[in-house]
């Protein structure tokens, strides 16, 4: 097909979409030569995005919805059968009907093994097949949970449009892809893209192949540091071997969303990369990082968020909020949000039972720190302390054994270690220079909201008590029968 017929059929479309639906049978009586229906189709499905339209049931295009996106979400229990079927079929193809069992199966275990060995020791893993297949196994499921859980957050904030644009950097074999797609109404329009360079690819390509009409996508196989997310997106031979779902090209205006999924940590410059992805965001767009929880790759999310917003447009918008103007942050901050266990996957425990059955395959914690950027200045926090109120948590220092008024993000669950110690919760104003921990001595109507308050939430806290704790090298801050905590709106 030549590019003039391309041309009429998008031309007539932008007429028409605002007219009726758009039913290919008829759009080819208006093109030159009158192309087959089919292929009037597949320029429709090519262009949907640029044309703003999406397809029906019935094989007709109306106009794609605006504004932002609207999802229906009520947490994860479990790893969508279909997916996890799929990847047992990609197993069954390397291993056999037996994968799990023999020679196979000590293979897998064993480089599962090497791989959270590698990660532990913070050295580099080798991408191969059989290391994608045992991130599928091991790591989809609870990946998969992950990025559903940040993305519903991010929709409810109205932070996602009905169109929406996404790179997903560092795609891996496809939590963050599937839990996005999964998310979507059907009448909502997605462009994605992924760059991905390794064999974890394949496993992505084979999860996306049976995304809807709707659904357009792409894997550009190239390094994060190499890929430019401001060049054209389809057929860009500077972006290195691409899949794609549909030809054709495109220009970006910007991207509504860029995910770093759990890739950061295996950056040889991760704020360097960072920053140049947040300078392709569109006008209102969200770049979101994911990390999991662990010390070392949790803290190193924080630094990072912290180059890249001190050193460039960037807003922090959650959910370590900056309170105060021209403030920023220098406390260790180990920060991370826990949701409810889902349940094994079939996989795991094929995985697991022929090594004894002790877990050691088994992943089903949903725990992960995150950071949210935008280029517009927005924050999911839009408060402003007042210091004739407010104390900031910089000048600690000046008030311990004091009690004082303050605002501040609840960073944690509750972190007590022995069964009936008192709660403990990190907080933080954007402004602190070591780590702040609300302590619950006495429990009361007054300061229940410490305890009730979501991760993420922002708190005022009246006459609470500071102190220093030397053994932590932090400020304690004590709730007890005289401190009221509010959620502050």
């Amino acid at each position: 097909m030549n590019q003039d017929t391309r041309q009429q059929i998008r031309e007539n479309a932008q007429y028409l979409r605002n007219v009726r639906p758009l039913d290919p049978e008829e759009l080819q009586e208006y093109v030159e030569g009158q192309p087959h229906p089919a292929v009037v189709r597949q320029v429709l499905r090519e262009e949907a995005f640029d044309l703003g339209i999406v397809e029906q049931d019935d094989g007709t295009f109306v106009p794609a919805p605006e504004g932002r996106l609207s999802v229906d979400f009520h947490g994860v229990e479990r790893f969508p059968d279909r997916y996890e079927q799929q990847v047992m079929e990609l197993l069954t193809e390397w291993g056999g009907a037996d994968w799990y069992g023999g020679e196979r199966g000590d293979e897998l275990r064993e480089r599962i093994r090497d791989i959270k060995e590698r990660y532990l020791q913070g050295q580099s893993v080798e991408y191969d097949e059989l290391t994608a297949l045992g991130y599928a196994v091991y790591h989809l499921p609870d990946y998969y949970a992950v990025a559903k859980y940040v993305l519903a957050d991010l929709a409810a904030d109205g932070l996602l449009p009905s169109q929406l644009r996404v790179l997903d950097v560092g795609a891996g074999v496809g939590g963050p892809a599937l839990a996005l797609r999964d998310l979507l109404p059907d009448d909502a329009l997605l462009e994605y893209h992924a760059v991905e360079p390794s064999a974890a690819a394949d496993v992505l390509a084979t999860l996306l192949d049976d995304s809807g009409q709707n659904v357009r996508w792409e894997i550009h196989r190239a390094l994060a540091e190499e890929f430019d997310p401001s060049s054209p997106l389809v057929g860009d031979d500077s972006s290195g071997d691409e899949e794609s779902s549909a030809d054709g090209s495109t220009d970006t205006e910007g991207y509504d969303l860029i995910i770093f999924g759990n890739v950061l940590s295996e950056l040889d410059d991760a704020a360097a990369t960072l920053y140049r992805y947040v300078e392709a965001l569109s006008d209102d767009g969200t770049l979101l990082a994911l990390a999991p929880a662990d010390r070392n790759t949790a803290i190193q999310l924080r630094t990072v968020e912290r180059e890249v917003a001190d050193g460039g447009p960037a807003t922090v918008y959650g959910p370590t909020v900056r309170l105060w103007p021209h403030q920023s942050p220098d406390s260790e901050s180990w920060s991370f949000d826990r949701k409810p266990d889902i349940e094994v996957p079939t996989m795991q425990q094929r995985l697991d039972d022929p090594a004894g059955g002790t877990g050691e395959f088994v992943n089903t914690d949903v725990q992960y720190a995150y950071s949210v950027l935008r280029t517009d200045g927005q924050r999911k926090h839009d408060v402003t302390p007042d210091r004739g109120i407010h104390a900031p948590m910089a000048d600690a220092e000046n008030y311990v054994t004091d009690r004082v008024n303050f605002l501040g993000v609840k960073l944690s669950h509750d972190l007590a270690e022995r069964e009936g110690a008192n709660p403990l919760y990190l907080l933080g104003d954007g402004s602190q220079k070591v780590d702040h921990f609300a302590v619950l001595t006495e429990a009361s109507i007054l300061n229940e909201d410490l305890r009730t308050a979501d991760y993420g939430d922002l708190l005022s806290f009246e006459n609470a008590l500071v102190l220093w704790n030397d053994d932590e090298a932090a400020y304690n801050v004590v709730v007890d029968g005289e401190t009221v905590v509010d959620r502050a709106r």
